[in-house]
């Protein structure tokens, strides 16, 4: 790797070449992302894009004036201290922030390289192009918010916003509810049947650990494997069988930590406790984000729990 400052003008502009071009690859590849779901938001990244391939266009003539036909490759990753981008795959799943986010260190970084290369050019036609695409780079923030008022309308905003929400549901709301109903609930039996059956604390989290891992496991290979996500948008299986399992085997252990406690009865009342407030969270839950009636998401969580709970009771104490 070699230093910035070591560069010459004829490198200097090679890099610049580089750089918007990767930048203009990125901007294509926000907008690819982003055109299903957002597709306002896929035109200004495109416009941008655009603004790059001048740059690009400007930076060219400029070096066949000066040096050629040939242009050296000089990546950003050669130049020790330079700041990488990261790739747009390590930003999925996409989200407008994370993008938008992404855009205004990408627009910054490109103003403080110009900035530091025009002060480093002898050369006036040069010096004056640098100085000119720094400007340019600065105005990127004012420019992003002109595409933002020209592209992204009221109904467009209103259309986005659903749209991310409808997103947050079928990636991540239905899968994690999902596993931390069946690790709260499902998991109830076979932990209070074991409690009930031994008088064992110990017993009784052994029981509901082996349930709350078991489980986990069980419900994130079946979320991964229900659907690859690409006629639902219910996003990566990989992500969805990860967020599931997860939750499943928290809301199996919630109930199963206070059975560490080593007084048995105690430790069954706080178990119970817990199972109380992780049926109301679950209620919360399902009215909040699956639009289901404050009563009906509490009769039908009370309902189901109330069961499964008696019956590892029953089974316990038999």
């Amino acid at each position: 790797m070699r230093n910035f400052d070591e560069l010459s003008e004829r490198e200097i502009l090679a890099l610049a070449i580089s750089s918007e071009e990767e930048d203009g690859h990125i901007y294509l590849d926000f907008a690819e992302g982003l055109r299903a779901d957002f597709p306002a938001s896929a035109r200004m990244f495109e416009e941008m894009a655009g603004d790059e391939d001048q740059h690009r266009r400007w930076l060219i003539e400029l070096f066949q004036k000066k040096f050629g036909e040939h242009i050296p490759l000089i990546k950003r990753e050669h130049i020790r201290g330079f700041v990488q981008r990261s790739p747009v795959w390590q930003l999925q799943p996409l989200s407008l922030d994370k993008v938008r986010r992404q855009a205004e260190e990408m627009e910054y970084d490109a103003h403080h390289f110009y900035r530091r290369a025009a002060e480093r050019a002898s050369d006036a036609s040069i010096r004056k192009l640098l100085g000119d695409l720094a400007a340019a780079e600065a105005q990127h923030e004012s420019a992003a918010e002109k595409y933002l008022h020209e592209n992204l309308t009221e109904s467009a905003r209103a259309n986005e916003a659903e749209s991310a929400h409808r997103m947050l549901v079928l990636r991540f709301i239905q899968p994690g509810l999902a596993g931390l109903m069946d690790g709260s609930v499902s998991t109830l039996a076979p932990i209070f049947a074991a409690a009930f059956a031994t008088g064992s604390s110990w017993n009784a989290f052994l029981v509901g650990l082996a349930a709350a891992v078991g489980s986990g496991i069980s419900m994130g290979f079946a979320e991964g494997l229900s659907d690859n996500g690409s006629l639902t948008g219910r996003g990566a299986p990989l992500f969805r069988g990860v967020v599931c399992g997860l939750m499943t085997t928290l809301g199996g252990l919630f109930h199963t930590l206070p059975f560490l406690i080593p007084q048995f009865h105690i430790a069954t009342a706080c178990a119970i406790a817990v199972v109380v407030a992780e049926l109301a969270v679950i209620t919360w839950i399902r009215w909040k984000y699956m639009e289901t009636p404050p009563v009906t998401a509490a009769m039908q969580v009370g309902f189901g729990g109330a069961l499964v709970f008696a019956t590892g009771i029953l089974i316990g104490a038999g």
